[in-house]
């Protein structure tokens, strides 16, 4: 009986010290970062490199930014410059590591009514679909993509409205839904359209313009401003993600043989 107690107890023990050595953060992400499956490739490596199982919120920018201000999560993964300096500026991040890039693309109807794709570049594609009053679908969720779309507005001289420019408020696969049924006009991040499946009659009609990069960028949350949140976990999983396994990984994620993200951190 005294064997099996201690058997018991042992086995206790050993489940309570791997519990122990679990260690949670939480991260605010794009939704590109997780609806691109990049997140399914990289966080079990994470996890057993590191021990850090990082728990994910997966929102748009501007809602993952105000995440990270208010102290509910540990670390934001964003794309919107403008809005991460903002966001560093008001003291709520340490500081911010770019980690990888892709593209944004234009995508519309196989016959490109508008024409959109003769374009040379991105502002005169929206001048052509807002000539055409071409259906346009808009996520209009303050997101990274939907404050570059709007940036991209503003350069081109539009002010969108009418029947035919319609704002979801809705994530990108959401909005990529809509923009399939509704046969319109949609930019996106060019990972989010190769991993979309109801593409229906899109196709990509407009890319290349050097405005439509689209870069990636780590910021931990102050713990200054937020004495909870877990600096050293946040601190070790930027390690991870500047590491070459992670430039390995990040740069080996492909789909039907194209690359959805390009690494491109500096090591310190």
């Amino acid at each position: 009986m005294n064997l099996l107690k201690s058997i018991v107890m042992g086995a206790a023990t050993a489940l309570f010290a791997v519990a122990a050595h679990a260690e949670d953060m939480k991260m605010s992400v794009t939704t590109s970062f997780a609806n691109s499956g990049l997140a399914d490739v990289l966080l079990p490596e994470i996890k057993a490199d590191t021990g850090i199982n990082v728990q994910l919120l997966i929102v748009g920018t501007g809602q993952a930014l105000k995440l990270g201000a208010a102290g509910d999560v540990d670390a934001v993964l964003v794309h919107s410059r403008p809005a991460e300096e903002k966001w560093l500026t008001a003291g709520n991040g340490t500081h911010r590591r770019e980690i990888m890039y892709n593209d944004f693309i234009f995508v519309g109807p196989s016959d490109d009514p508008a024409k959109a794709g003769a374009a040379e570049k991105a502002t005169g594609a929206l001048q052509a679909i807002e000539a055409a009053k071409a259906p346009f679908v808009s996520r209009g969720d303050d997101s990274g993509t939907h404050k570059m779309e709007k940036r991209l507005w503003t350069a081109a001289g539009i002010a969108p409205e009418g029947d035919w420019y319609r704002a979801v408020g809705q994530g990108m696969g959401a909005a990529l839904n809509t923009a399939s049924g509704m046969n319109a006009y949609i930019m996106s991040d060019r990972a989010s359209w190769l991993k979309f499946a109801n593409k229906g009659d899109l196709k990509l009609v407009f890319e290349g313009d050097p405005i439509l990069f689209n870069q990636y960028a780590y910021m931990p949350v102050n713990p200054e401003k937020h004495p909870h949140v877990k600096h050293d976990l946040a601190e070790k999983l930027e390690a991870w993600l500047v590491s070459d396994k992670a430039k390995a990984l990040i740069n080996g994620y492909t789909l039907n043989g194209e690359t959805l993200f390009t690494f491109n951190a500096k090591t310190e």
